[in-house]
């Protein structure tokens, strides 16, 4: 990545400052799995490539196939097919608590990265190999936290 848009490189600088050095690791490990340029998809959340995606329901659109967010209490990665699929390597990974899409890391420090890379990478790999048909609810869920 040679250079950051300016609309994320405003999101890296609002983040707290005790989070800044870990949104700019998760930026590049992003970066380096997916191999896109980031994005906003929504307001503070940063984004990496694009999926499209399509419900039994009707309802479809797009929207970026790896993604996460800074907040004032720590790091969200948003897996979009749903933290169930990714029980194994999260019994791996370090502190972290998860709801139905989100994983929520305080901070990387005591994270395996590799485990945090093996996540990523699967996902955005399932997002964008064609039309997702599922919801991230649908792989299962609930909130689920871990030491």
């Amino acid at each position: 990545m040679t250079e950051i848009p300016a609309e994320v490189g405003a999101v890296l600088e609002g983040a707290p400052p005790a989070r800044r050095a870990d949104a700019a690791a998760l930026l590049d490990l992003f970066a380096d799995i997916t191999g896109q340029e980031p994005w906003l998809p929504y307001a503070g959340i940063i984004g990496f490539g694009h999926y499209d995606y399509e419900y039994a329901s009707g309802h479809s659109g797009s929207s970026a196939a790896a993604a996460f967010g800074v907040r004032t209490t720590g790091l969200v990665v948003y897996l979009m097919d749903g933290c169930a699929t990714y029980e194994k390597q999260l019994a791996r990974l370090g502190p972290h608590r998860t709801t139905t899409g989100c994983l929520y890391l305080k901070r990387l420090d005591g994270v395996d990265l590799g485990v945090l890379r093996e996540i990523v990478a699967a996902s955005y790999a399932a997002l964008t190999a064609g039309v997702y048909r599922h919801r991230a609810s649908d792989a299962g869920g609930g909130e689920t936290p871990s030491s």
